[in-house]
């Protein structure tokens, strides 16, 4: 146990008692946001981002220790645990490592290496190996016995060398040694499959190219092996010409293997060449592959969960009434108005496009609702006929000046109107219909709304149905708990799927609490939540803090305070003499107090400060103030853009290639990396995000593939294909491929980015 948490302190930054607190919390049942939050003197302050990392690696070195003593238990009962392999054992640090020993002692099926050994050839390869004087044909005509399935010399010496070869591979230093190496110098080669280039023509970049596997990244990673499984690409691993023998070399070094004109060298070198190329590369092939797999989704889960973070904590536009315009052509245009706190007080259908053509009748009855409810805002999905809805908002805008008209991404609607959660808060709505509640909702705000959605749905990631879906899900789960619990939630308010994210709740107690709202009226403090059915002291411990009761008995109640501290505000509270209404957001009053002179035993420096903050701005939500795009009139779709053109748009997705722009056209635009700013960009996430508002200048058109190049560097004019590069290197063409003599622009046709990652953009519903 202590060389796990040395080894986490490590991982994690910190230090080995800090690692101790925390595991010894998650392990009693508390949460991350809590631990974060409200035990800072336990960890030494140790963040979200840290205990997330914590208890990933935590439950990946638990289950290293776990299969550490299934295999010393498994060796130990075969009578072969020797003391260095014991230690051995104990000092791997992977589960690769940790395979790589087990694997001489694995139960496996029957080899041609253990049908050698039955027939008793084992002492044969090992004399030969031994003394390479020895003559092959002449020390196998002892082991020739038919009744044991050994004809002749020919038969004895194959079976020797099988049993050599298979040793060869099990050697765990060798092995080892042979994957890093490999790693740092072999090239993936992909090649397309024959009769496959038409169908495969979005893989056109990798009909015929090679690269260094260690230096892929992850986007292109995850396009190679989409083509492969789509049967497009056959993908290998190769070696450079000068460093082809590096491998059966190494064999040959590690076991003495020399050719020396001795009689059995000659034998043993083929032996080591053929457990090279048979056995040990074709493993590592394999294992390398699946390691770039796995690497490449570990990075593309972590993108997606930055920008899902991003999206879910984009800027509120608040309380106020909203109608939600889904829009449609031929079905026409789907219409929701909700009031100032979310509530369904009208649906429609209009149809102003063809073949109805209805603009007239579809303008007054959406300036009727308007009316009648006190609409301030439109929201306007950003899907299929968006544009021409967009156009008919601004007829209305005309009418009634007072609104506001706006885009909002529309990603997963048709998802949650189709579930089971949409039939419970809406079940004498069509389905139709939801999906304009749903982009009313999340304009007013975008965490409420977004959290009733599956996150994969949501469309922000690359790549995202090739991922681990059990990891992705854990990841993006994470980043929606935390988001929840960094801006609170209204107890009195929230729905269902919004208190069953806050700490220590869930799904069933939340539908408790509301339950229990429903029948006995809003919580009048935080204490009444102990009157819920099952919801008992560990959950109310957990939950308290992120839960908010606004115009409640309690001021503290709507803060981020947790019930614990209260004594710690009371204390300061008698001895200023003041009210807490008096002290609550009087920056003067609570600048002045002494720190010090509000700690005990149980509450450190660290809660009083977060106290004193949150009394200065009780309730503060952590999210920026709420902006818009305005999309240029008359640009609506791709054929409209010119190069040059300067827009503003709002950013969709980012990769690790670059950032995606909504302009208004239907066809989000591709940032490159290289184009993000007038200086080298490592990560994209470090200038921009999500739902940032930008402006952008169009760099190139692809009308045929539906592309669009932008750049953010608005100082300067790049030339379309040329200056829209890509800062890591381009898979380059296999030994004696032909080279394009003129290649395409990255982000515009193809180049860097391919078919493949152009079809990364994010997914309209």
């Amino acid at each position: 146990m202590q060389n796990l948490l040395s080894r986490l302190a490590t991982e994690v930054g910190a230090r080995e008692s800090q690692i101790t607190a925390a595991v010894a919390l998650l392990d009693g049942g508390a949460t991350v946001p809590f631990i974060a939050r409200y035990r800072k003197e336990a960890t030494g302050g140790l963040d979200d981002a840290q205990l997330r990392l914590l208890e990933e690696r935590l439950g990946y070195l638990r289950e290293l220790e776990s299969r550490r003593e299934t295999v010393l238990a498994a060796i130990a009962e075969q009578g072969q645990l020797t003391p260095a392999l014991e230690q051995a054992i104990r000092a791997a640090e992977t589960r690769t490592r940790l395979e790589d020993l087990y694997r001489p002692y694995m139960k496996k099926r029957r080899t041609k290496a253990q049908i050698a050994r039955e027939a008793g050839l084992e002492p044969l390869a090992d004399a030969l190996l031994a003394d390479p004087t020895l003559d092959p044909e002449v020390s196998a005509a002892a082991y020739v016995d038919a009744d044991q399935g050994v004809a002749d010399t020919d038969a004895a010496l194959d079976g020797a060398r099988q049993i050599l070869m298979e040793r060869f591979a099990e050697e765990a230093e060798l092995v080892g040694g042979l994957r890093d190496w490999l790693w740092s110098h072999a090239l993936l080669t992909s090649r397309v499959v024959d009769g496959q280039q038409q169908a495969g023509a979005k893989f056109a970049d990798y009909f015929d190219a090679a690269e260094p596997i260690a230096k892929i990244p992850s986007h292109r990673a995850l396009a190679l092996l989409r083509g492969r499984r789509e049967g497009v690409l056959d993908l290998k691993l190769t070696l450079p010409e000068a460093q082809a023998e590096h491998g059966e070399g190494a064999v040959r070094a590690h076991f003495g293997i020399a050719d020396r004109g001795r009689p059995a060298d000659r034998w043993l070198c083929d032996t080591a060449r053929r457990a090279w190329r048979i056995k040990i590369f074709t493993h590592l092939e394999s294992e390398l592959t699946n390691r770039l797999r796995e690497t490449a989704e570990e990075e593309a889960i972590a993108v997606f969960g930055r920008n899902l973070r991003d999206l879910l904590l984009a800027a509120p536009a608040g309380l106020r009434p909203t109608m939600g315009l889904d829009p449609g052509l031929r079905t026409g245009v789907k219409v929701a108005v909700v009031d100032a706190t979310g509530q369904l007080v009208a649906t429609t259908t209009v149809y102003p496009f063809p073949p109805k053509n209805q603009i007239e009748a579809s303008l007054a009855e959406l300036e009727r609702l308007a009316r009648a409810h006190g609409v301030e805002l439109v929201a306007i999905g950003n899907g299929t006929a968006s544009r021409e809805t967009d156009r008919l908002a601004a007829e209305l805008v005309q009418r009634l000046p007072g609104l506001t008209r706006l885009m909002v991404s529309e990603a997963g609607a048709s998802v949650y109107s189709a579930s089971e959660l949409a039939s419970n808060e809406l079940p004498d709505v069509d389905v139709s219909l939801r999906g304009a509640v749903s982009i009313a909702r999340r304009l007013q705000d975008p965490l409420a709304e977004l959290v009733k959605i599956e996150p994969k749905a949501i469309g922000v990631g690359q790549y995202q149905h090739d991922l681990n879906q059990p990891r992705l899900a854990r990841t993006l789960d994470a980043v929606v708990e935390d988001c929840v619990n960094a801006v609170g939630v209204d107890v009195n308010s929230a729905s269902p799927a919004l208190l069953g994210r806050v700490a220590g709740l869930g799904p069933t107690l939340a539908e408790r609490i509301v339950e229990q709202r429903n029948q006995h009226g809003p919580f009048r403090d935080r204490k009444a939540l102990l009157a819920v059915p099952r919801l008992g002291a560990k959950a109310f411990e957990q939950a308290a803090g992120f839960l908010r009761v606004s115009g409640g008995d309690n001021p503290l109640d709507a803060s981020a305070v947790h019930p614990e501290s209260y004594p710690v505000v009371e204390r300061l509270l008698l001895r200023s003499g003041k009210t807490i209404r008096e002290v609550i957001g009087n920056r003067d009053f609570l600048q002045q107090v002494r720190v010090a002179e509000l700690t005990d035993d149980r509450f450190g420096e660290p809660t009083v400060r977060d106290i004193l903050a949150e009394l200065e701005k009780p309730g503060r939500d952590p999210r920026p103030e709420f902006r818009t795009a305005s999309f240029r009139d008359g640009v609506e779709k791709i054929g409209d853009l010119k190069p040059e053109m300067v827009l503003e748009g709002v950013v969709t997705n980012v990769t690790n290639f670059g950032a995606f722009v909504d302009i208004g056209v239907h066809q989000d635009g591709l940032v490159h990396i290289s184009q993000l700013a007038d200086r080298f960009i490592k990560d994209p996430h470090s200038v921009v995000k999500a739902g940032d508002v930008v402006k952008v200048q169009v760099v190139e058109v692809d009308l045929p593939r539906q592309r669009i190049a932008l750049t953010m560097r608005l100082g300067s004019k790049p030339e379309a294909g040329s200056t829209v590069s890509s800062p890591s290197p381009r898979p380059r063409p296999a030994r004696n491929a032909k080279r394009p003599a003129d290649p395409p622009a990255p982000a515009a046709a193809g180049g860097i980015l391919g078919e493949a990652l152009a079809n990364a953009l994010k997914q309209k519903r």
